[in-house]
């Protein structure tokens, strides 16, 4: 118990969790006001405005530089660790998305043929544009600083 106990007094872990989280809430209402329709993945599910990886990571990176210092190791570690995860989301990710939408559109086009489908869909909501990263970086920088400041 006391390993849960002291994460959940951890402000830097704890940052970074509430940067996650409110970033899948805004992203589960500002999707659920364009399509009409509430989709509880949404909640969980990668891709979409904001990026919950953005808001995780650099409200992480944000609270350490806080609390440890903006020069110190461990904020260099955190910062460099939300400068890929962020690369990644808006680059890899979101091309894999993009492979998943034309493979996805192939695999119709072979059943529409008269062909046995083979597979399942693929997930194509997996990465982000450079502004839902951009989004998500500020809002976890925000509640990142936020949290660091009210325990200092």
């Amino acid at each position: 118990m006391d390993f849960f106990n002291a994460l959940i007094h951890n402000t830097v872990f704890m940052s970074a969790v509430t940067g996650w989280f409110a970033a899948q809430v805004i992203k589960t209402v500002i999707y659920t006001c364009i399509t009409k329709s509430f989709d509880p993945e949404r909640l969980v599910g990668s891709g979409g405005m904001p990026s919950s990886h953005s808001a995780f990571v650099c409200a992480c990176a944000s609270a350490t530089g806080r609390l440890c210092g903006w020069s110190s190791a461990l904020f260099a570690i955190t910062a460099v660790i939300a400068i890929v995860v962020m690369y990644d989301a808006a680059n890899i990710r979101h091309a894999a998305g993009e492979h998943a939408k034309i493979l996805n559109y192939l695999m119709d086009q072979w059943a529409q043929e008269g062909h046995t489908p083979f597979g399942t869909r693929l997930k194509e909501l997996l990465g982000h544009t450079p502004i839902q990263v951009l989004a998500g970086a500020a809002l976890g920088i925000v509640i990142g600083l936020l949290g660091a400041y009210f325990v200092t």
